[in-house]
């Protein structure tokens, strides 16, 4: 089985929705995953995520299932030393900070640092990847540990359209890796695919295997610029976002 996980365009977030750039690298994406068998297609309730798979859809002539739990996770903020009478979301950690704290890089151990917990962030995750499981197993695949059952191995392309912070979240799950190391260390770009392949290297075991991360080769292919959505400043002397 194969796995696509697209984030949304560049986002207008005060309307929920996309930039004028971002329809535009939404069309691009289309005519990229238009091409594609895609056996199922599930999306985020949020705009700017609807509104990203709707150019694909509407030439494939398909729909997408509206999932609740792909839904960017605005709600789960947390307590930091560094900022005073407010929170910041789990995985906007400032890097003196996190560096600092090595159970933040463990793969079972990141969510139950007493901030993270304090935030409910464990509730979160178990949402989080008890639905991409319980999809999953829909779709062929048991969670076993570490590793799926193959229960009805197949070659379906299932995609998913989402946001960033949602996807390391599911790469975290599915690859046994702090998803705080991804959402900290890793930057997927506007509407950016991800691809993960199953391999069943044993009868009836498959783990999976990334292939390529954050891939924006439909904009490069047509000259459009990646936005900066996502990023941080590459200098701090700089005007961009700090």
């Amino acid at each position: 089985m194969r796995i696509l996980i697209i984030r949304h365009g560049d986002p207008d977030y005060s309307i929920d929705s996309l930039t004028e750039k971002g329809w535009r690298e939404a069309e691009l994406l289309s005519e990229r995953i238009s091409k594609l068998d895609v056996a199922a297609f599930y999306c985020s309730p949020l705009g700017r995520a609807k509104d990203t798979a709707s150019l694909t859809l509407k030439k494939m002539g398909r729909e997408a299932q509206i999932l609740d739990w792909l839904k960017e996770f605005y709600y789960c903020r947390v307590r930091v030393p560094y900022v005073k009478d407010e929170t910041v979301l789990c995985w906007d950690l400032l890097p003196s900070f996190f560096t600092k704290i090595d159970d933040l890089y463990d793969k079972d151990k990141f969510q139950y640092v007493d901030f993270m917990a304090e935030g409910d962030y464990p509730a979160l995750y178990k949402n989080i990847t008890d639905n991409l499981d319980a999809l999953l197993e829909k779709h062929g695949y048991r969670r076993c540990g570490r590793y799926y059952e193959a229960i009805k191995p197949n070659r379906d392309t299932i995609v998913f359209f989402c946001h960033f912070g949602l996807e390391c979240q599911m790469l975290g799950h599915l690859l046994s890796i702090s998803p705080v190391v991804l959402g900290q260390n890793f930057c997927a770009a506007p509407t950016s695919v991800t691809t993960l392949y199953t391999e069943e290297r044993e009868k009836g075991i498959a783990s999976f295997r990334m292939a390529s991360f954050g891939d924006i080769s439909h904009l490069y292919a047509a000259g459009e610029e990646p936005a900066f959505s996502a990023r941080f400043c590459e200098t701090y002397d700089s005007d961009e976002r700090h």
